[in-house]
């Protein structure tokens, strides 16, 4: 489903976007905490990974604006962290865990709005933009 959200860099609406390019939403459970840290880092420092590929990267969670702007200010994040406050986008892309928390999922959409390719993650673990090239390299992006 389309959204729109505030993000720290300005709002986001996914229609919009999805017009440019292939969307990969990454859905994670808390700022700075050590492994979403670690995952958003590594998709900061593999930039090009999703630049070669030609998708965006929209990183998603219900914590608050200003919290995701400390966040991305602190790891130089580049790409838009969109807050989730209502938990609506989260639901909606299977990225709520049972006891309502977020949880770490990767959802790509093509360019037609279609989803084609996802993962869920444990908490503990994440898919590094390596992994994600590799899962998504020969998709048709629509």
């Amino acid at each position: 489903p389309d959204f729109t959200l505030p993000s720290t860099q300005g709002e986001i609406s996914l229609a919009t976007r999805l017009s440019d390019r292939p969307v990969l939403l990454v859905f994670y459970p808390g700022d700075d905490t050590p492994v979403c840290t670690k995952q958003l880092c590594d998709y900061r420092d593999n930039l090009t990974v999703f630049e070669d590929l030609d998708v965006d990267v929209l990183a998603i969670n219900p914590q608050s604006l200003d919290s995701h702007e400390r966040f991305a200010a602190k790891h130089s994040l580049p790409f838009p962290i969109l807050s989730d406050s209502s938990k609506k986008v989260c639901r909606a892309y299977g990225a709520i865990g049972l006891l309502g928390a977020a949880k770490r999922a990767l959802v790509l959409i093509g360019r037609d709005g279609k989803v084609r390719w996802s993962r869920s993650d444990s908490p503990i673990f994440h898919q590094s933009a390596k992994d994600i090239r590799e899962a998504i390299t020969t998709l048709d992006l629509g």
